[in-house]
């Protein structure tokens, strides 16, 4: 997993203090780790997340406009899946790199020791009808864990209710069994969460520096405080990718960045993004490099080029029928503030307005259906 990257100035070092941070040797796990050391969710956390952040420090921490969106102006957008969003996190200028991988470490292995509770696992469970693959899944005591987009939700639970997924799965729909350590993002989680929650409070966050979108309805975070209690309350829910992935299509990106190590995601949102355009860039290895800086300056250039609109949408988080809150159009609205629910078959959304801003236009009516990443209302960041 690292051994390609090391050649870089200063790689080794970095994942010597990240180590020594983490209370794990990243070196050793990623270069010589067996597949039984990779699999132990405890070093592989940190591991994951130290690379993301040395290849963003190798790109210059992304300091120009790597995705440019309309509706977001200049805006960086930044999002993450499951502990990527630490990741995201540090990118956004919430926490420190330090802060990062040392709460990273400890969530790893407070999920390892909740883990060794239960056995659990989880599966993909790639196409079908997504009503029916999400009744299926319930139908065998599981849990949606991740909701990733491109025809992809993870199913998670007791290895046995995995086990009768796989013999009664979702009709069109094929089973893919994880290597992973247990059930994340579900209650068996709990005791992981508890010891998230009794450690986070000596943290001093700042609000992102950059929007943020968060893995719990895709919706944009400004506040430092709530993205932290986002990432505690992470461990034990639902990661709605698909959401994220709404949200970006719908701000208007043009291309996008994987961080190391990369593939899955952006293999999900080709999937999800088919012929709208966007680019779609996995930093695989060293040779994605300067494809990647090129991305970078041709999106700065595209920013710096084009007038960005004064204007921000709200979307839908999920497909289902809309109630907008009883909020008139030209009412200033404090990021955070609700706007009202989408009511799927399965489950009630609330809405917030992701920005300080003036609702200037409802663009939906009360009942109507709308699919995720369909807008729903307008804001003005500032009066005029």
């Amino acid at each position: 997993m690292l051994t390609e990257w090391l050649d870089l100035p200063g790689a080794e070092s970095f994942f010597r203090w990240a180590g020594a941070i983490a209370d794990a040797d990243l070196l050793e796990l990623g270069t010589t780790g067996t597949s039984e050391a990779i699999v132990d969710t405890a070093v592989t956390q940190p591991l994951v997340v130290a690379m993301s952040l040395f290849i963003a420090r190798e790109l210059g921490g992304m300091p120009g406009p790597v995705v440019h969106t309309p509706q977001a102006g200049r805006d960086v957008v930044i999002t993450g899946h499951s502990v990527g969003e630490l990741t995201a996190a540090a990118l956004a200028g919430v926490l420190s790199v330090e802060a990062a991988i040392a709460l990273t470490a400890v969530r790893g292995r407070a999920m390892a020791r909740a883990c060794s509770q239960t056995p659990t696992g989880m599966s993909a469970v790639i196409g079908g009808d997504p009503d029916e693959v999400l009744a299926v899944i319930e139908r065998h005591g599981l849990v949606p864990a991740n909701r990733n987009g491109g025809g992809q939700v993870v199913a998670a639970g007791a290895l046995e209710a995995l086990d009768a997924l796989k013999a009664d799965p979702p009709a069109k729909a094929r089973i893919v069994p994880l290597s992973v350590a247990g059930a994340f993002h579900t209650a068996y989680m709990s005791s992981a969460r508890e010891e998230l929650e009794g450690l986070v409070g000596g943290l001093r966050p700042a609000d992102p520096s950059r929007l943020l979108l968060s893995n719990a309805d895709g919706a944009a975070v400004v506040d430092g405080a709530e993205v932290v209690s986002r990432l505690v309350s992470q461990v034990t829910s639902p990661v709605r990718f698909d959401a994220c992935l709404a949200t970006l299509r719908d701000l208007g990106v043009t291309a996008v960045l994987e961080l190391p190590p990369a593939g899955a995601l952006a293999g999900l949102a080709k999937r999800e993004w088919k012929g709208t355009g966007i680019e779609v860039l996995a930093l695989s290895g060293p040779a994605d490099l300067d494809r990647a800086r090129e991305l970078i300056a041709a999106e700065r250039g595209r920013a710096e080029g084009e007038h960005a609109p004064d204007w921000r949408v709200v979307v839908s988080p999920v497909r289902g029928t809309v109630s907008p809150a009883e909020v008139p159009e030209g009412t200033h609205l404090p990021a955070g503030s609700p706007l009202g629910c989408v009511r799927s078959r399965r489950e009630e959304v609330k809405v917030s307005a992701g920005y300080d801003g003036v609702l200037a236009e409802w663009l939906v009516q009360d009942g109507d259906l709308v699919d995720a990443g369909d807008p729903i209302a307008r804001l003005y960041p500032e009066v005029s």
